[in-house]
């Protein structure tokens, strides 16, 4: 960085020697060029030519000088037009590209819109180059559009419409004709009466209506006479004099004629064109002296450029000595970096190592973790399954609290064996929270119940308190408030003897239909020292316990803190050694009546079908065999049960199904293998996996072996028939 400040120095003291004082020519104010411009436009309505040819070019110098683009159009658009008036249109149109030129270079559409349409003017009505004029004057059209300028539009239509007529394409030109008569009284004026009643009296005579053509070509002249367009009215009186001549009224068309030719002498006296021409040549001459003037200025920028050649020159000696002892500088330091990189690779390799043993080694955990996740859904799938079918065929036990018990910690279980596989999820905010209406006393009494046992192990008393004024029903995920409530509890209750226990939850504050309930878990048991209080929530972290007490995984915690977060909610501990410990954390649930209401009949699914579904069961474990066939004829479906791959191909030569369960994790054939041969015969019958393995591990493969659905066990059996009835409700195809 200091050897790039001394070049940028040396750089900098080179351009102070260079002179760049410019001799400058007089410039002009903005407000004087305008006033210039304003002047040359007076005298060229005025047809004073000369006049107005002589302040152009002053105008245009100026404007020049002072870098004024508009300013060098619009003087360019004057000088045009004299050319114009005075009959020399190769002129005009040169400088009409050179105003067009300036124009392009600013944002002014109106200054292109007015070029467009003289150039239009030109080509249609004196080079007789009628479709370029006619493109020209589209352009003009265009732009008048974009700046919503209805008069120019309406003057740019009417033109459209001449130069059509003028070449006899009358059919083409009479939309803009129509167009013109429709907004006249609108947008037309005096300036141009006369033109709009010519071109309806040149129409009318193409049309052979004579009274109407007669009528309009009348007041063409009439308005042409009182007014001061004497161009228009000399064209009036030519055109009229055409219609009296087409139909042998050869008297009046002379007098007409003549009146043309009168008109015409005055416009273009040979006098003035004279004396125009003269300042026409000052001017073409003054646009050479320009040229050559810009030609002198860059010598003199040249001869400036060789004097800074010379220093220059000087001081790259210098900078060359100097660049030769930086390329020194860092080849020296390119050695010492080269012996540090070597270093630096043999570190590397030593971590590329390391990292690849760590990578095994979380590739052999994730593989365990699966392995074991698998194997706690299956009899975990057999106690809810069973637990389902007791309170199905033994009604009387519906009340029952032990047999609530099993079956809400089996589920709880269940939720527990998901979130450890799926930790990183959690930290990841890949889970979302549900929307379920909940009673907050049932949910409670229910953890109370279901931790009855080990409140009893240790002579405990479990206390609940919930605050009345809560409402009777609340819309949140009330699976992860029971977790987190059940993993405090439960630590509340190992870690305390012949004490007591207390769930306390309290209405804090309401805003709108948010209700935050703070929820807190106090004991008397043997507390937590203030130096583990920190690092309890930590995952896999055990703080000093005597050896009789129970030890867990050291997951608890960290699984309370992390839902938490789900919540947008934090937890707070205090503790004294001997005194026992609370938390407390405090969590916004809605209440909605409403809404409690369509989520309560969105979950009142009638599982009762009349339709005869076949349903093929293919699973080796016996009493998720028995716990799966219930499940499917209590919703009065017929069911099959094969206990392996080899025998469901077998069985489907013999009889037709309407959907096939298959379980992935089977001996002798998996269910991978099994769908794949069940394709290849043809059959297209719908294949949902019914599997404990989790979701994502399997899915890319179930889809290429020509699965249609997967659905975890333990499964939710409103969610198992609803998956049926869309899949049988489609066309069978092989997947």
């Amino acid at each position: 960085m200091y050897h790039l400040r001394i070049v940028l120095s040396l750089l900098f003291v080179l351009n102070c020697f260079s002179d760049n004082s410019i001799a400058q020519t007089k410039t002009y104010s903005k407000q004087e060029i305008t006033n210039l411009t304003d002047e040359a436009s007076r005298y060229l309505k005025e047809s004073n030519f000369e006049k107005s040819l002589d302040i152009s070019k002053l105008a245009l110098r100026s404007s020049i000088n002072a870098n004024d683009l508009y300013s060098t159009a619009i003087s360019y658009i004057t000088i045009a037009a004299n050319y114009a008036e005075m009959a020399e249109f190769d002129k005009a149109i040169f400088f009409y590209n050179k105003s067009l030129s300036y124009a392009d270079k600013t944002s002014n559409d109106t200054l292109r819109k007015r070029i467009n349409n003289n150039l239009g003017n030109i080509y249609c009505f004196e080079k007789k180059q009628y479709e370029k004029g006619i493109n020209f004057y589209e352009n003009s059209l265009k732009y008048s559009q974009k700046l919503a300028d209805t008069n120019q539009v309406f003057m740019t239509k009417l033109n459209i419409a001449w130069a059509y007529f003028d070449i006899g394409l009358f059919e083409k030109g009479f939309p803009s004709l129509e167009f013109i008569n429709k907004y006249n009284k609108k947008y037309g004026d005096v300036t141009n009466a006369v033109a709009v009643n010519m071109l309806n009296g040149m129409y009318y005579g193409y049309k052979g209506v004579p009274d109407k053509a007669t009528s309009s070509f009348i007041n063409a002249i009439k308005f042409g006479n009182e007014g001061n367009e004497k161009s228009d009215l000399s064209f009036s009186y030519l055109e009229y004099s055409k219609y009296l001549l087409k139909n042998g009224d050869y008297k009046n068309a002379y007098e007409n004629l003549t009146q043309y030719n009168i008109i015409t002498d005055e416009l273009y006296n040979e006098e003035k064109i004279k004396k125009a021409n003269l300042a026409g040549i000052n001017l073409e001459l003054d646009e050479y002296k320009r040229e050559i003037d810009k030609i002198e200025t860059e010598k003199v920028a040249q001869l400036q450029s060789l004097r800074k050649s010379k220093i220059i020159v000087l001081l790259f000696g210098v900078v060359f000595c100097f660049l030769l002892l930086l390329l020194y500088t860092l080849f020296k330091n390119n050695n010492f970096k080269k012996k540090a990189n070597e270093k630096l690779s043999q570190t590397n390799i030593e971590l590329l190592a390391a990292k690849e043993k760590a990578e095994e080694a979380s590739i052999l955990k994730s593989q365990f973790v699966s392995t074991i996740s698998h194997e706690l859904r299956t009899p975990l799938y057999g106690v809810v399954g069973i637990t389902n079918m007791l309170l199905d065929e033994h009604k009387e036990l519906a009340h029952s609290p032990h047999l609530s018990s099993l079956k809400f910690s089996a589920r709880y279980l269940l939720s527990l064996v998901n979130d450890i596989l799926q930790i990183n999820k959690i930290e990841d905010n890949r889970i979302v929270l549900e929307n379920l209406t909940f009673n907050i006393s049932d949910e409670i009494d229910m953890i109370k119940s279901s931790l009855s046992f080990i409140a009893k192990t240790n002579d405990n008393v479990l206390h609940v308190n919930v605050d009345p004024s809560i409402p009777e029903f609340l819309i949140g995920d009330k699976l992860r408030l029971s977790q987190i409530i059940m993993n405090l509890v439960s630590n509340a209750l190992k870690f305390t003897k012949k004490g007591e226990v207390s769930i306390n939850v309290n209405l804090v504050k309401v805003e709108g239909k948010t209700h935050f309930l703070e929820f807190k878990i106090q004991d008397n048991g043997i507390g937590i020292h203030a130096t583990d209080q920190e690092k309890i929530f930590d995952k896999f972290v055990q703080v000093s316990r005597k050896e009789t007490d129970y030890q867990g995984t050291g997951l608890g915690l960290s699984i309370v803190k992390q839902m938490l977060g789900l919540f947008d909610s934090d937890i707070s501990l205090e503790s004294a050694i001997g005194k026992g410990t609370s938390f407390k954390f405090i969590i916004a649930f809605e209440f909605n009546p409403e809404r409690t209401t369509e989520i309560i009949n969105n979950i009142q699914v009638d599982m009762s079908s009349t339709q005869t579904v076949n349903v093929l069961v293919v699973e080796d474990n016996r009493i998720n065999q028995v716990i799966t066939r219930k499940t499917i004829e209590k919703n009065n479906y017929k069911c099959s049960v094969v206990d392996n791959g080899y025998a469901a191909l077998e069985i489907l030569e013999k009889e037709n199904f309407d959907v096939i369960l298959m379980d992935i994790n089977m001996p002798l054939i998996n269910g991978f293998e099994t769908t794949r041969k069940i394709r290849l015969k043809g059959i297209g019958i719908p294949i949902v996996a019914l599997t404990a393995f989790d979701k994502t591990e399997i899915t890319e493969e179930a889809l290429s072996a020509g699965i249609n659905d997967i659905i975890i066990k333990p499964f939710d059996s409103i969610k198992l028939f609803e998956i049926i009835s869309i899949l049988i409700s489609k066309p069978k195809s092989i997947a």
